[in-house]
């Protein structure tokens, strides 16, 4: 009896060990969905996509920085006059600035586009009018004319924030958002680092390609004793074209594969996406299938399939994507007044949502000419007044610069989420905002490192790296508080369209605030005027800033909005 009684027990401990290990492993399955990781983002196939048209505004706007002097001085009737370098610093400058401007000037047009006719269509207008300003921008030779494409190419690039509108949608759970924002930076920060690499190898591939463009190249067909006669006409055409063909392949994917996401346009037929699945039908069909089969199908017409296939898409898609008549009649949240969409709270968070471009743009053109300028003797130098920079050649700031940016992609995929998991959205920003006014504090400092090899690379990689990890948990936190403060999904491309305007305005009126007071600070001899008057400050405001903003999802102000649009009717 008592060996029986013992037995019992055993089996009810076992009993209980078995139970409360499943219940362990569904807290740790359920911690985990909880946390959304990388592995359980959903809609990755669309993310990607987006990511990869958003591919345009590096390729559009980084890949001349390595050769665009040398664009320039090309272009100039004198070029060994003595003025010829201050005179193709300012028009440099013009071509950097015209850029954003464009952006900013149709930020706000793209948003309300797309919520009127929906995020795909602006998306594919945008991508089509950078390719076309891309191929333009290669074969121009006046300055007017550079002007002009790039302005075009800005204009066309207003649509990002119609992509992060786009990214908001897809993922519509708030665990998955910090990974589902990183997506569309990380593509744009490794379409960066390859663009300066593309710019600077295919800029006068005659000089730089002889072996493909030269006398004797691969491609000189008709034996120029010159080279191939195109590449001299247009020396630095071929950047461009580069960037032009493969946004010409992100448009065409885009066209066939993105997926619309705005609610009132989602119901309605997409015939790209029906010649999509058309072709991904037929592919896997003719080499894949039939590779595995060990009889000959019966052939049918070619037309007779495509039709075939035309019509199981539109099946499909009616079948899984089109409500039935009930749901297509439910009445669908009213989009609130134009004036209204402006609550205080959306107005304090497009206020950070500007600040930081504001200083990180004057940053990323400050720093490499700080890095390139000559080396100043200090022989009495004070803790203030100094000057000089680290004397670096190009190539080097280049690299130098790619490799800290290849950092910067390492760090949004593996440090970003933990941190953002840890302390959330604004925490994140408070501490990202903390780390800019010390870099910019010390980074001046660096001149004075010049001649003592040993200290200078480590301080110039403490700097770059501290600046590189500030901003990479800055951004996606931005955009992710922006996203939360919009008071209704209805209004979300009209938002961010309003976030890009004002991005676009400070990434212009950034650098050339910061040139100008480095010039005069190089004039007093103080080189550290910019980064302590200028970067310091706007930093200790963004800063400060963060301390007033709160977090929020967009249905919490729906009532609010709702109230003040029944009181204006």
């Amino acid at each position: 009896m008592a060996n029986q009684r013992a037995g019992e027990d055993e089996e009810e401990r076992l009993l209980e060990g078995v139970a409360n290990n499943e219940k362990t492993d569904a807290i740790k399955a359920r911690t985990l969905e909880e946390k959304g990781t990388w592995k359980s983002l959903p809609h990755k196939k669309q993310l990607l996509l987006l990511a990869l048209c958003r591919l345009s505004t590096p390729l559009s706007n980084a890949c001349l920085l390595p050769y665009l002097y040398y664009l320039v001085e090309s272009i100039l009737s004198d070029p060994d006059h003595p003025s010829a370098p201050q005179k193709i610093s300012r028009m440099t400058g013009l071509l950097v600035a015209a850029f954003p401007l464009g952006q900013m000037s149709t930020s706000m047009i793209w948003g309300h586009v797309s919520d009127t006719y929906g995020r795909k269509p602006a998306i594919l207008a945008g991508l089509a009018m950078s390719v076309i300003a891309n191929f333009s921008f290669g074969f121009s030779r006046t300055i007017g004319m550079l002007l002009f494409w790039r302005v075009v190419a800005g204009m066309a690039n207003g649509v990002l924030g119609v992509m992060r509108t786009m990214t908001a949608e897809i993922v519509k759970e708030k665990k998955y958002r910090s990974r589902a924002f990183l997506a569309p930076p990380l593509i744009f920060n490794s379409g960066r680092v390859i663009a300066l690499a593309i710019g600077g190898c295919l800029a006068d591939p005659v000089d730089h390609l002889p072996s493909l463009f030269g006398s004797s190249g691969f491609f000189n067909f008709f034996h120029n004793p010159g080279g191939v006669s195109w590449t001299i006409t247009y020396p630095y055409a071929l950047p461009a074209i580069f960037n032009g063909t493969v946004l010409g392949i992100c448009w065409v994917l885009a066209m066939l594969c993105l997926r619309e996401s705005l609610p009132t346009k989602e119901p309605g037929r997409d015939f790209g996406l029906v010649i999509g699945k058309s072709i991904s039908g037929f592919v896997k069909r003719k080499f894949l299938r039939r590779r595995g089969s060990g009889y000959s199908a019966v052939q049918i017409e070619e037309g007779e399939v495509l039709m075939a296939d035309i019509r199981m898409a539109e099946a499909s898609s009616s079948c899984s994507s089109t409500p039935t008549h009930s749901t297509r009649h439910e009445a669908q949240p009213s989009r609130p007044a134009f004036r209204h969409i402006w609550t205080p709270h959306l107005l304090k968070t497009l206020f950070a949502f500007c600040l930081l471009p504001l200083h990180n743009s004057t940053f990323l053109h400050i720093f490499p000419v700080f890095l390139s300028m000559p080396v100043a003797d200090n022989p009495h130098p004070t803790a203030f007044r100094f000057s000089g920079g680290l004397g670096l050649a190009s190539p080097t700031v280049g690299l130098y610069l790619a490799t800290l940016g290849i950092c910067g992609i390492l760090l949004q995929l593996f440090l970003y989420p933990c941190i953002h998991t840890r302390i959330g959205t604004l925490g994140t920003l408070r501490f990202a905002s903390s780390m800019f006014p010390v870099v910019y504090m010390f980074a001046p400092y660096l001149s004075l490192l010049a001649g003592t090899p040993k200290v200078k690379w480590p301080a110039m990689a403490a700097v770059l790296f501290s600046q590189v990890m500030a901003r990479t948990m800055a951004i996606p936190s931005n955009v992710i508080l922006l996203t939360e403060a919009a008071p209704r999904k209805g209004v979300l491309g009209t938002v961010h369209g309003a976030g890009n305007t004002l991005s676009a305005m400070a990434s212009a009126c950034g650098p050339v605030i910061g040139g100008l007071i480095m010039a005069k600070g190089m004039n007093a001899g103080i080189v550290g005027i910019v980064w302590w008057t200028w970067l310091c400050l706007v930093a200790l405001l963004a800063l400060g800033w963060s301390f007033m903003m709160r977090t929020g999802d967009m249905e919490d102000e729906g009532d609010e909005i709702a109230v003040m649009d029944e009181r204006s009717k």
